[in-house]
C-alpha cells in the first residue's frame, strides 16, 4: 500500500462559485491530491469537501498574517480566486515559499503584488492570473497565432448571457472596476493605452454574425498577449446577451470570437476568425483555468514544479495542453 506524501493546496475561496468548480475540476485532475478549501463560510467548504473526498474545510482569516491555520500548517500551495486586498495570502506563500496564485487582479491591480514580489523575488512562484476565464483564452490564442510568423492584431469579443452574472466574488470585482479605473486597457498601434470613451467600445460580429457592441475591459490577456505576439493591437470586449436574444432551447451561454491577422510563413497577410462556444456558465471556464495553472505550478503536470518567479499563464502552460483540456470539458473550438 502506497502513502500520498503530497502536501494539501489550499484554494481560498474555493467555495464560491467559480471556487467550486476549480476545486471539482482539480480533483477530476489530481485525484491524490490533498485539498484545503479555504472560506469564511465552513460549512459550505466542508459539503464540497464531503462531496470531493480527500479534502477538508479550513476557516481563513486574511486579518491575520497566519491566515488563521496553525503554525504547523504544512501546505504545497496557495490559490486565491477572490481579492485579498491585504495580501496577507502572498505573505503566507512567500514565508513558506510554496506557489501562489492570484485569481482576481485586473491590470491596475498588480503594482502591490509585483512590489511584494521584487522584494523577496527568490521566495516563491507567483503566478498573475487576472486573465479572462482564468488564463484559457490567452492559452487558446496563442495556440491559434501560431500558423503565423509575425502577428499584428489580435481582437477578442466576449458575449456573455445577463444571467451569468457569477457570485459574490465576481460582483465584488465588477464593482471594484467600475469605482477604480475609469478606463479599459488596450494596445492600440503599438503602445499600450487607458483607452478613452470613443476607442473603448467596438462592435464585432458573433458566431452567427449579429452585430455585438462590445466595450474593452482591464484585464491581464493585453500585456500578455502583447508581450508573447508583439502585436502592435490588441483588445477584449465584452458585450452582454439579453435573455429573449438566446438561440431557442439554449440557457445560459458563453461565446467568444477571436480575430487574429498577421504574416503568414508565405508572407502573405491573413486574417483568421475563431470561435468558442461554451453552453455553460463562464465559471467553468474559469474553472478550469484555475485548476490547470494550480497542478502545473505543483508540478504535477507538464515538468517539474516551477521555480520562484513573477508569471504569467503563458509563462508556465503549454497552449496546446490547455486547448486539449478545453475541447475535453465540451467545449467547442473551430475555425470560422
Amino acid at each position: 500500500m502506497t502513502t500520498n506524501t503530497l502536501k494539501p493546496v489550499l484554494i481560498i475561496g474555493g467555495s464560491g462559485v467559480v471556487g467550486r468548480r476549480a476545486v471539482k475540476a482539480l480533483r477530476r485532475l489530481q485525484p491524490r491530491l490533498p485539498i484545503w478549501i479555504g472560506g469564511r463560510d465552513t460549512h459550505k467548504a466542508a459539503a464540497l469537501a464531503r462531496e470531493i473526498g480527500l479534502a477538508e474545510a479550513v476557516r481563513i482569516d486574511l486579518e491575520r498574517d497566519d491566515l488563521g491555520l496553525p503554525p504547523d500548517a504544512d501546505v504545497s500551495g496557495v490559490v486565491v480566486l477572490l481579492k485579498d486586498d491585504t495580501l496577507r495570502s502572498l505573505r503566507y506563500a512567500q514565508g513558506r515559499g510554496v506557489p501562489y496564485v492570484s485569481f482576481s487582479d485586473f491590470a491596475f491591480d498588480i503594482g502591490p503584488a509585483v512590489a511584494l514580489h521584487a522584494r523577496h523575488p527568490t521566495r516563491a512562484p507567483v503566478l498573475l492570473l487576472g486573465h479572462f476565464l482564468g488564463g484559457v483564452m490567452t492559452l487558446v490564442t496563442l495556440h491559434l497565432a501560431r500558423e503565423f510568423k509575425a502577428v499584428h492584431s489580435i481582437e477578442m469579443g466576449g458575449v456573455f448571457d445577463e444571467e451569468d452574472v457569477g457570485g459574490p466574488a465576481a460582483s465584488g470585482d465588477m464593482e471594484r472596476l467600475t469605482k477604480g479605473v475609469p478606463s479599459p486597457l488596450i494596445r492600440h498601434e503599438g503602445r499600450f493605452l487607458w483607452a478613452s470613451e470613443e476607442v473603448a467600445t467596438r462592435v464585432f460580429h458573433g458566431v452567427d454574425g449579429t452585430a455585438w457592441t462590445g466595450r474593452a475591459y482591464p484585464l491581464l490577456d493585453v500585456p500578455s498577449l502583447a508581450a508573447a505576439t508583439d502585436a502592435n493591437t490588441v483588445r477584449i470586449d465584452f458585450a452582454v446577451r439579453p435573455v429573449a436574444r438566446r438561440p431557442p432551447g439554449q440557457g445560459p451561454g458563453l461565446e467568444v470570437v477571436i480575430e487574429i491577422t498577421g504574416e503568414t510563413p508565405e508572407g502573405t497577410t491573413k486574417r483568421v476568425r475563431h470561435a468558442l462556444v461554451d453552453t455553460e456558465v463562464h465559471s467553468g471556464l474559469s474553472a478550469l483555468g484555475a485548476a490547470l495553472a494550480t497542478e502545473r505550478l505543483l508540478g504535477l503536470a507538464g515538468g517539474a514544479p516551477v521555480a520562484p518567479g513573477l508569471y504569467h499563464p503563458e509563462s508556465v502552460l503549454d497552449p496546446a495542453y490547455v486547448v486539449e483540456r478545453v475541447r475535453e470539458s465540451g467545449t467547442r473550438l473551430w475555425t470560422m
